[in-house]
């Protein structure tokens, strides 16, 4: 897929979308780029600050819950691409508040399929639904191995449930309307512009702070961490070269126990701040285990390897290290999400306008 394109971006000003947004806008100056996003605790248009008056690129507060939000924004702006990121995707959330997560990621994305569907009403043509999800569909994997694309789904939360019920749509109106559509299942992404209630963001915050580092059980939960923007790469490669009704499984061939993780940010931070080591380490503390907490998630990535020549571009070590270096040079970012200062900046940037 080539030349001049319209793409709308579900969920932008969130911690993965706003990668994407960036990566797009700045990318593809021919491509227009319209950035849709609730702005629920989790959208900040603080993240898109660099791009926000780029000329390709246009901000749209709505709620892909509202049909006819959605119906006017397709019919003003056409796009002929839609990147779907918008999503409650905190598991800790879906187990206190599931409804949230069942309207927002269920309904939502149902809403959403019936907007490009009605809007490119069976013209199919150059039109593209790439829907962005999660490796956490496919439970919990106990005895060795890897996801690959063919894993049957089971989902062990609330959240998770919510987002393979929104896979499954999307590739029920794939198959019964002729909808064209992507689909990636993503592995737990780290990076800057990360809501600080997940785990690498918490932990280096609450280091900051000198607050007590909240571990699950014993911590030995595995996970497959993937650098934000590598994952934004591949959802760009996915978009334009990806083929249709395709699934791709994004990874970063990266497994880390919760607690070594904890342990690896305890003294990359105790380096930065010049503290001595161990010290931030005395701050650990173990909290009773999530509930239904997913034992290990591990994702072959070798289809969009071989497929689309896609590879992560840096190792842990790395990314780490320049997630670290950007909380730190950037704390009063960290300040405003977490005093919920941020929320003002649409009304004060956007809405006079």
């Amino acid at each position: 897929m080539s030349g001049t394109r319209t793409i709308l971006i579900t969920g932008g000003a969130g911690f993965i979308g706003s990668h994407v947004v960036r990566r797009f806008v700045t990318k593809y100056p021919q491509h227009r780029i319209i950035n849709l996003d609730a702005l629920t605790y989790a959208g900040n248009l603080e993240n898109l600050r660099d791009v926000e008056h780029a000329p390709n690129y246009t901000f749209v507060k709505a709620d892909i819950r509202d049909a006819e939000a959605l119906k006017k924004i397709f019919a003003e702006h056409r796009p002929d691409g839609v990147i779907h990121l918008a999503a409650e995707s905190h598991v800790d959330r879906s187990i206190s508040d599931p409804m949230a997560f069942v309207t927002t990621n269920v309904i939502g994305t149902v809403t959403l399929l019936n907007a490009a569907r009605e809007a490119w009403s069976g013209a199919f043509a150059g039109k593209r639904f790439y829907h962005v999800s999660t490796d956490e569909v496919y439970g919990s994997l106990h005895d060795g191995g890897f996801f690959t694309e063919e894993t049957a789904y089971d989902p062990q939360s609330p959240y998770s449930a919510s987002k393979a019920a929104s896979d499954h749509f999307v590739r029920a109106y794939g198959n019964t309307y002729r909808l064209p559509f992507v689909l990636s299942n993503c592995s737990n992404n780290y990076g800057s512009h990360h809501f600080p209630e997940k785990l690498i963001p918490l932990m280096i915050n609450n280091i900051r702070l000198r607050k007590p580092l909240p571990v699950y059980g014993k911590g030995e939960n595995v996970r497959d961490w993937l650098w934000v923007e590598d994952h934004a790469a591949a959802i760009d490669v996915i978009f334009h070269q990806g083929a249709d009704g395709g699934t791709y499984n994004i990874g970063g061939h990266n497994e880390w126990r919760n607690i070594d993780l904890v342990h690896l940010l305890c003294r990359i931070m105790d380096r930065k701040l010049g503290r001595s080591e161990g010290e931030s380490a005395q701050l650990i503390t173990y909290v009773t285990d999530r509930a239904g907490h997913d034992l290990r998630y591990a994702i072959d990535a070798s289809k969009i390897e071989r497929e689309l020549g896609w590879r992560p571009s840096i190792t842990f070590e790395e990314g780490l290290e320049r997630t670290v270096d950007w909380y730190l040079a950037n704390q009063a970012w960290l300040d405003h999400v977490t005093s919920g200062a941020y929320q003002q900046y649409y009304a004060a940037h956007y809405k006079a306008q």
